[in-house]
């Protein structure tokens, strides 16, 4: 039998936009994750980057990020599209920008659906959004002195 929509948890919230910034303090799992929760919402997306201590062969000595004066705008629109193509419940995004070191978190996402495999879908929309189109450019230093700019994210 085919779902009805016939109870208000099947369809997008009223405002699922709950939580966007660009920091340049430690992020938090927890407090993404509370950002979405919702009554309604039976599955719960979240995905977590953080800083390896490699990238393509090289051992990563330093990282930092740095971003555009547009990037919260832009983390806005594509979170607002998201939105308009999943029934999200409710959606968070956090970004750090600055110096980070090993093992810190740099982005922090989660979308909350009524059903997982929409969360899943929306959340793994959301962070390839986010990392292809928000300015936000990744410096990374290398252990034997060379250094590569990363564009969008």
């Amino acid at each position: 039998m085919a779902p009805t929509h016939d109870h208000p948890g099947e369809h997008a919230a009223a405002d699922p936009v709950r939580l966007l910034a660009i920091r340049d303090t430690p992020l938090s799992v927890d407090e993404v994750f509370r950002a979405v929760g919702d009554d309604a919402a039976g599955g719960i997306a979240l995905f977590v980057g953080s800083v390896r201590n490699h990238d393509a062969g090289q051992d990563v000595g330093a990282l930092g990020y740095s971003c555009h004066p547009s990037a919260g705008d832009e983390l806005r629109r594509v979170a607002e599209k998201v939105v308009a193509d999943f029934p999200v419940r409710a959606l968070a995004a956090v970004h750090r920008v600055g110096e980070l070191d090993v093992g810190d978190l740099a982005v922090v996402v989660a979308v909350a659906c009524p059903h997982r495999a929409e969360a899943f879908e929306a959340c793994r929309k959301l962070i390839d959004d986010l990392k292809h189109e928000v300015p936000i450019w990744k410096h990374q230093r290398f252990s034997d002195g060379t250094e590569e700019w990363v564009g969008a994210c």
